[in-house]
């Protein structure tokens, strides 16, 4: 029992010293380049009420969350994300603002699932919502400033691929596809098992020509390979989500940061509010993408304001883990001076110890009896 109540439960640990110290001044550099942008820093509750994040939301599965009840016998639950939060918030704050409304945010976000394999169950993420503003035009700022709050860290070498969810439901709807086949398809082609997919296709009689423009939904595209593709969509919802793809990138040209961007159809968040374009950052050093966002246009309308919206979340301990693989974390430790003293000499320390303060470096005394 007392060797128990040292550990940590399964998926959280401890952090301190240098380690927490460079996290520290990570965080502080995202969100002073999101203050560059423009936006301003929020908090939300670290829970919220259960239907906040339910499945009619369309976010995390019942089973992945957190729950306990409060006295009053209310289902409350630690927030699993805090994109559901911030719309909240927005709809309650800014229900009659018009213009757009760019809120911030860190703080830790909680799932308990069994999937997250080596991955931790309490996170600690740092990200920000652009509201009130659907063009293509906010979805390359949104972009721009991930490429840049990236360099501003200490990455050089990285992508972010961008993507259309509009694309694939298109399609998914034209072949006549239910919510749970969409569902199963969505696990497929996200995990690349292409040869399941079409399997997958042709036991459900789907149209040879839209098997093949579904299978190609998990290519990564160039930009000739992109405009070859927007002419052979049919289906008016993908092609007009292939045509923002391209609006979003030929933006990307003038911001001079195309070459950080890549093309990928196949990306298909698990979060299911996502509406248009959805991206994710990677780098060396990490198993999957640090930083991830998207457009949810419909998202507030679930809390009673009808607004469009974009968002990112750059997750914080996966960008460390990265950072520290790449050997980009040079933060060293800084040994405080200990000025010892006794009672008689005690006034003369606590003034030396207050010039080295003053002087911008750490001290301490230490009383020695004598």
């Amino acid at each position: 029992m007392e060797q128990k109540l040292i550990h940590t439960p399964d998926g959280v640990r401890d952090v301190y010293g240098t380690e927490l110290r460079a996290k520290k001044i990570t965080e502080k550099k995202i969100i002073e380049r999101f203050r560059m942008y423009g936006y301003k820093e929020i908090e939300t509750p670290a829970f919220e009420y259960f239907d906040i994040f339910s499945n009619e939301i369309g976010t995390t599965p019942s089973r992945e969350l957190y729950k306990f009840f409060d006295k009053e016998g209310d289902t409350l639950v630690l927030r699993p994300d805090f994109t559901p939060s911030i719309a909240r918030c927005a709809s309650k704050y800014f229900l009659e603002a018009d213009e757009e409304v760019r809120l911030c945010y860190r703080g830790r976000a909680y799932n308990n699932t069994l999937s997250l394999q080596g991955k931790l169950k309490e996170t600690t993420q740092v990200g920000a919502e652009l509201i009130n503003d659907g063009s293509a035009d906010a979805d390359a700022d949104v972009i721009a400033m991930v490429i840049e709050t990236m360099k501003e860290i200490g990455f050089t070498d990285f992508t972010v691929s961008i993507g259309q969810v509009d694309f694939f439901k298109g399609l998914c709807d034209e072949a006549g596809l239910d919510d749970e086949d969409i569902a199963k398809l969505r696990e497929q082609i996200s995990v690349k098992n292409y040869f399941g997919a079409a399997e997958f296709l042709s036991e459900h009689n789907v149209s040879q020509k839209i098997q093949d423009l579904l299978l190609r939904s998990g290519d990564v595209l160039d930009a000739d390979e992109l405009n070859a593709l927007i002419n052979e969509t049919e289906n008016e919802r993908s092609k007009k989500a292939l045509l923002r793809l391209k609006e979003v990138y030929e933006l990307m040209q003038l911001h001079g940061l195309e070459q950080y961007v890549s093309i990928d159809l196949g990306m298909l968040s698990k979060f299911h509010y996502y509406t248009g374009l959805i991206f994710k950052a990677y780098t060396y050093g990490a198993g999957d993408a640090v930083v991830k966002g998207g457009r949810y246009d419909g998202l507030l309308e679930k809390f009673g304001k009808e607004a469009p919206a974009i968002g990112c979340v750059f997750l914080l301990d996966d960008i460390m883990s990265a950072l520290n693989a790449l050997g980009l974390i040079c933060e060293e430790e800084v040994i405080p001076e200990i000025i010892e003293y006794s009672d008689a000499d005690r006034e003369e320390a606590f003034k030396k110890i207050a010039a080295i303060r003053a002087s911008g470096k750490p001290a301490y005394g230490r009383h020695c009896r004598k």
